[in-house]
């Protein structure tokens, strides 16, 4: 039993590693999550949502805080991880002007419920959008 555990113990560290790498934080693997900046805490619990098993990983707010260019490195990275792996990342955002050029899918909402579902563009150009939340319609940038 014990040669079992020890090679599933390897074979965890090392998928955990794996990880740490793809999100660039492997220099910091003997650090206390404490230590981390804002945005590599984000990435860190992306990182323990996979290493979970997580298929559908709901975060809530994940560029709250963040430097505009690490917000672009994370939801390039979150992009990058749906094709690699099976999982799908379901985003409440507010900082539509970094988040909108990396969804694929968005619903907005007002006041609990769905006002407009689609493309990125098709949503924010709606008329019942624009009216509801965003004052005037948001034009889809180059990502940084």
């Amino acid at each position: 039993m014990t040669k079992k555990w020890l090679k599933r113990e390897k074979e965890v560290e090392e998928r955990a590693f794996s990880i740490l790498r793809y999100l660039r934080l492997d220099h910091l693997w003997d650090r206390w999550a404490s230590e981390l900046s804002g945005g590599q805490m984000k990435l860190l619990e992306i990182g323990r949502a996979i290493i979970a098993g997580g298929k559908l990983i709901i975060m809530d707010e994940p560029l709250a805080g963040v430097h505009p260019k690490l917000a672009h490195e994370i939801l390039a990275t979150l992009k990058s991880l749906m094709s690699r792996i099976d999982v799908t990342f379901l985003l409440i955002e507010h900082r539509l002007d970094i988040a909108l050029g990396y969804a694929d899918y968005v619903y907005a909402m007002s006041f609990g419920k769905v006002i407009a579902e689609g493309d990125p563009q098709s949503v924010v150009s709606s008329p019942l959008v624009i009216e509801s939340y965003l004052g005037k319609p948001i034009k889809l940038g180059a990502q940084a």
